[in-house]
């Protein structure tokens, strides 16, 4: 299925670009006459826009005979000529219809109603005895998706380069035997987390995530941990947890990150039940800001839930555990199954390739989750799960206490084609921070933390762990050795 989807995406991308070299004869008036012009359409679009275009692109199949176009009929559709043949007619002031050309494979037409002259000029008929397949794209789908998505990803330049090399400098001498643990921030699939300080240093405190290698290796997780080591090395965000070194023995992978002493945003929902609308806005906020600088790179996060979200000293939300991100090439989709089942987005259960727009459906999701205490979609087991989501954000029903505004926020970000979702369109993530459920919210007190939190937690120390849950010691005791080499660059 990855590999079809592939090859049709590539197929449909080789068409989109080749147009401005292809020549079509155009009808200009009643008089008309024979002209040949090139059509610059697609000529400057960047790559990952004609991908999301080929994505969106619609066969549609014509019999021998069939109009595809009228003459003087409103249209919005633009056709290109995937397999098949169609002539081109024009009715003149006797109602006969005079041949024009034949168009083939490659060829195109419609294309002025996509710049909205919307009034047909000629008849294009199938022309083929087993029929005509074409592609087509509509004006508004056209509209929403072209838009200029460099000034989106330069928005960040990398002034982030040199504080990363700062932390570099800082930690470089850092050995694993330096880190002394002060207890247990947390477990997980592949190991613990533990609240640790460096021996010469009481002043502040870290979390180490120690992965078990072997348990890895068994559920073949290397490259996701390979990609969780590369993406948070580079990241520089305020909204994202900082990596600042990472070491490794016979046994484990180890991360040194910042320690968010505020605890789980998990925790805090569970306590309250469930979040009021002001509350969710900023949180919410604070995670469209952490997609805006990742997506920017496009970085694909795939596992947001409250879970993941640490509230630091200041009550402001980071985003934590980066083992299912993925950096995408431009333009292209990935495939991996992975996720919490209550927030994967329908295109990842049906297996269709995705890309950061899956996590504007999980946007969505997590809005729902913070203003009711439970997310929209969920079963008494993954696979209900999945056929709940398979049916829609539109078969669930929103309780009361969800406002108009918010509840059409989270409608536009799980609409199920990725392509029509709100932070995926033109304009980008900045759509998502003009949305009606955000008017007057301070964006740029967020960014520079200088606007209150609805919540700050409680920390008396450094090494004060009383927002997290009591964990016991690993009862299984240490993994077997793992010397298969994998993990050489980590």
């Amino acid at each position: 299925m990855m590999r079809t989807g592939l090859i049709r995406q590539a197929e449909y991308s080789d068409f989109l670009k080749s147009i401005d070299s292809i020549r079509r004869n155009a009808v200009k008036t009643v008089v008309s006459r024979i002209r040949t012009a090139r059509v610059p359409i697609f000529k400057n679009l960047p790559e990952d826009t004609l991908c999301k275009i080929s994505d969106v692109l619609e066969e549609c199949y014509y019999q021998k005979g069939d109009y595809i176009i009228r003459q003087g009929a409103r249209g919005d559709t633009f056709f290109i000529i995937s397999k098949g043949q169609v002539r081109v007619t024009i009715r003149q002031d006797t109602q006969e219809e005079k041949f024009i050309r034949t168009l083939g494979k490659g060829d195109f037409f419609g294309e002025k109603a996509l710049q909205g002259d919307d009034l047909r000029t000629a008849n294009i008929i199938c022309d083929s005895p087993e029929g005509v397949t074409c592609l087509v794209i509509d004006r508004d789908t056209f509209n929403q998706l072209i838009s200029n998505l460099d000034e989106i990803r330069n928005r960040y330049n990398d002034e982030g380069v040199s504080q990363r090399k700062k932390i570099y400098e800082e930690f470089r001498e850092v050995k694993l035997s330096d880190l002394r643990v002060i207890s247990t921030l947390g477990v997980g699939g592949f190991g613990r987390v533990e609240l640790v300080q460096l021996a010469q240093d009481k002043s502040r405190s870290f979390a180490l995530k120690q992965m078990k290698k072997a348990q890895i290796v068994e559920t073949r997780q290397q490259q996701h941990i390979m990609s969780e080591k590369e993406i948070m090395s580079e990241a520089n965000s305020d909204f994202i947890v900082k990596l600042f070194k990472t070491f490794k023995d016979r046994k484990y992978l180890y991360m040194l990150m910042e320690s968010c002493l505020g605890g789980e945003l998990w925790t805090i929902l569970r306590d309250r039940g469930h979040f009021d609308d002001g509350t969710t806005r900023f949180y919410t906020a604070c995670v469209v800001e952490a997609f805006d600088y990742l997506h920017s790179r496009n970085i694909i996060y795939r596992d947001l839930k409250p879970e993941n979200l640490l509230l630091d000293v200041s009550g402001y939300v980071k985003l934590v555990d980066f083992g299912f991100a993925k950096k995408l090439q431009s333009g292209r989709k990935t495939w991996t199954f992975c996720g919490t089942p209550e927030y994967v987005a329908p295109e990842v259960i049906l297996n269709r390739g995705h890309d950061i727009s899956a996590d504007y459906w999980s946007l969505g999701v997590l809005m729902f989750e913070l203003l009711t205490g439970t997310p929209p979609f969920t079963g008494a087991d993954p696979m209900r799960t999945y056929n709940i989501i398979l049916k829609g954000i539109d078969a669930i029903e929103f309780p009361r206490n969800i406002t108009r505004n918010a509840s059409a926020l989270i409608k536009k970000l799980c609409r199920d084609n990725p392509t029509e979702r709100l932070g995926y369109q033109r304009g980008g993530i900045s759509e998502i921070q003009k949305h009606k459920w955000f008017d007057g919210f301070y964006w740029e007190g967020l960014r520079n933390r200088s606007l209150p939190p609805p919540i700050l937690p409680k920390v008396q120390s450094v090494v004060d762990t009383a927002n997290f849950d009591d964990y016991p010691s690993d009862p299984d005791g240490p993994p077997p050795d793992d010397l298969s080499g994998w993990d050489d660059d980590f």
